[in-house]
């Protein structure tokens, strides 16, 4: 490959959806809170299969993603209109004129699957409506009817399939059942509506209490998983009709579908002290195949990059320490190395390609820069700006994200992200907030983090552990200690202790903070490690697991928690002893910290009456300590007003304590 692209071609034009400041504050003044948690200004841009068009939901700097179309050749930008103040928050370009979205209302309730033509963008039409629906996948050979599934309530008679679905009846309107106002002839239109468009309905999975849907790569249903009991089990499609297939999805993760509609992208766990192998598997026999990949010191955990055109598995877009991208396409690879050579230092991806392979949005990013996105003509063989997701951030003013390593008990080594702020050394060390990810079977990865960056503009040193059952680690460990939340403990300690050797931050200044399983290991730091910590932060965590898998019982028709946790955890009737054991709330009286705990009080996923017993505990054990919880608000703070409130709390909290 030898273009080299230059860097002519203007900024798209922007929409008239902005506030007012759009740029850093003045060098002088501390970056507010509000900067750090804005929903981004640009995100998830998508290019129509022509790339003609980009698609892409748009904030404006304000709480509410309006979906936005940007015409490559004019410049020129419109607003999707008709959706009142609604929430887009997924679409996807059914082909070069009609885009489909998604729509919620206060956050986190998805209501409506929609559709709008590129001519008219100020004429949205539902398609389904409170059907808990989730895109499938768009067949090449018929892309005006996707493929859709249907999990919720309020449409029983389509609930648990999987439907083809019309995108050409426009008519209706979408409807706010829940407003007072809304009367039952609408509701039943609604339902009237949703029939109309059922093209065809696919053949059921019925058995387990959850199951999601995959297709092949030209977007045809080609398989399926369910849960029960708390195993996963997958089928694929034969003639339509559903057939398990032997794979034992309790040893092999499957990333994708392969080359052919019975075939997967999979690799196996063997525990056997070398990172898993990136395989092809048939999933009528089980049999493996070809290695596609082994990494030398990471499982795989990322995504499968196809050709848009052929559907053509041409690379693997994954995590090791750092982010990293195999090639396995020698024009890709090219156009790969050409791209970096344009912004040296960052980390660049191709998030959207046109069928034909000449336009490219890239998304451009470091530790220290937020996401920008680039347009890329080859045709034209020019490179230009699209837009900043954060432009209110001033690089400069960021802290970089160091990567440490630190030995678990048993001598394996395991990552942690160390982020410093300005002016901390060995003769002013700082603050230290200790900050384990939640899951916890989910990683923190190398790039711009709000929450860290926020800490670290405070005056705080941040560390993220990778702590065992965090993904690419798994090759590590034996089969159980990806659920013993003991060890998961001991590790995050042991990063604690390594990063307070380098000197650079005070041992008498350490406090611990998460969000859900996040917050579990920082009760636990408190419980198990007192005199390690100054103070202590839980967000929507969980902190008894008696009273976890109690709770899930609720739910245990529609949700296949229980069976998980009893999977893999056991029953507490038989083992209390266990169950006492990692469950910190049990010893709140070790504590000789003080604790903020904060939760949302309409949490589907951690039940705010977890943080209320802990409040109980705490005043039982007279323990200092401070409590928010927010009405209107799930797993994790969504509104922005609501985001600045709780760390305008943790802020002050912190600044007391350490």
């Amino acid at each position: 490959m030898v273009l080299v692209c230059c860097s002519a071609g203007g900024a798209a034009a922007a929409p008239e959806l902005e506030l007012d400041r759009l740029v850093p504050v003045a060098a002088e003044e501390p970056i507010p809170i509000s900067d750090f948690f804005r929903p981004a200004l640009f995100t998830g841009p998508q290019l129509n299969p022509a790339g003609t068009h980009v698609g892409v939901l748009m904030s404006g700097g304000l709480d509410t993603y309006k979906l936005v179309v940007h015409e490559i050749a004019t410049g020129e930008s419109q607003v999707v209109g008709g959706l009142d103040s609604y929430d887009v928050y997924r679409f996807s370009w059914l082909n070069d004129h009609r885009l489909n979205f998604s729509l919620s209302y206060d956050k986190f309730f998805g209501f409506a699957l929609g559709a709008v033509d590129l001519e008219r963008l100020d004429r949205p039409y539902p398609i389904l409506q409170y059907g808990g629906h989730s895109l499938v996948g768009i067949p090449v050979d018929d892309r005006l009817r996707p493929l859709v599934h249907v999990r919720g309530q309020m449409t029983e008679d389509l609930r648990g399939q999987v439907m083809t679905v019309n995108t050409d009846l426009k008519r209706g309107l979408f409807v706010n059942v829940m407003k007072a106002s809304t009367g039952s002839m609408a509701y039943q239109k609604m339902r009237e509506s949703n029939q109309r468009v059922v093209v065809k309905r696919h053949p059921p999975l019925a058995q387990g209490t959850s199951v999601s849907y995959g297709t092949d790569q030209f977007g045809a249903l080609a398989y399926a998983i369910h849960g029960e009991d708390g195993l996963t089990h997958l089928h694929y499609l034969d003639e339509d009709e559903w057939r398990p297939s032997p794979i034992d999805t309790e040893r092999v993760h499957v990333h994708s579908i392969g080359r052919n509609a019975q075939e997967m992208v999979a690799s196996e766990h063997l525990y056997d002290g070398n990172p898993s192998e990136l395989k092809f598997v048939s999933m009528v026999d089980g049999e493996f195949g070809e290695t596609i990949f082994q990494d030398r010191g990471y499982d795989f955990t990322g995504s499968v990059i196809r050709d848009p055109g052929t559907r053509n598995i041409v690379g693997l877009d994954f995590h090791r320490a750092t982010p990293a991208q195999v090639w396995f396409d020698s024009g890709y690879e090219a156009l790969q190395q050409m791209f970096e050579q344009n912004f040296p230092q960052r980390v660049v991806r191709m998030v959207s390609i046109s069928d034909d392979t000449t336009v490219f949005v890239l998304s451009v990013s470091s530790d220290r820069h937020p996401t920008s996105y680039f347009l890329v003509d080859l045709k034209a063989k020019s490179i230009g700006p699209l837009k900043d997701s954060r432009p209110w951030l001033d690089p400069e003013r960021l802290n970089a994200m160091n990567i440490i390593k630190f030995k678990t008990t048993e001598g394996r080594q395991l990552d942690a992200y160390f982020t410093l702020p300005q002016g901390a050394s060995k003769k002013n060390p700082a603050p230290l907030i200790v900050l384990p990810h939640g899951g916890p079977w989910v990683r923190d990865v190398f790039g711009f983090n709000s929450e860290v960056q926020f800490l670290a503009s405070r005056g705080y040193a941040v560390l993220q552990p990778n702590y065992r059952g965090s993904p690419g680690t798994n090759w590590m460990f034996p089969e159980p200690d990806q659920w013993d939340f003991l060890k998961m403990h001991a590790d995050v300690t042991a990063a604690t202790k390594t990063a307070l050797k380098t000197g650079l931050v005070d041992p008498e200044r350490v406090a611990i903070m998460g969000g859900s399983f996040g917050a579990y290991l920082a009760l636990s730091g408190a419980v198990h490690e007192p005199e390690l910590y100054s103070c202590i932060v839980g967000l929507a965590g969980v902190y008894d697991w008696v009273e976890v898998m109690n709770d899930s019982r609720y739910s245990q028709y529609v949700s296949g928690e229980l069976g998980f946790l009893k999977h893999r955890l056991g029953d507490p009737k038989k083992d209390p002893a266990k169950f006492r054991a990692i469950s910190p709330i049990h010893f709140v009286e070790n504590m000789q910290a003080p604790m903020f705990v904060s939760h949302g009080k309409d949490d589907p996923v951690a039940s705010r009456l977890e943080s209320q017993r802990l409040v109980t505990q705490l005043k039982k054990h007279d323990k200092v300590h401070e409590s928010l919880f927010i009405a209107r608000e799930g797993h994790g703070m969504a509104h922005l007003d609501n985001r600045v409130e709780l760390y305008q709390r943790i802020e002050a909290f912190l600044a007391q304590h350490l």
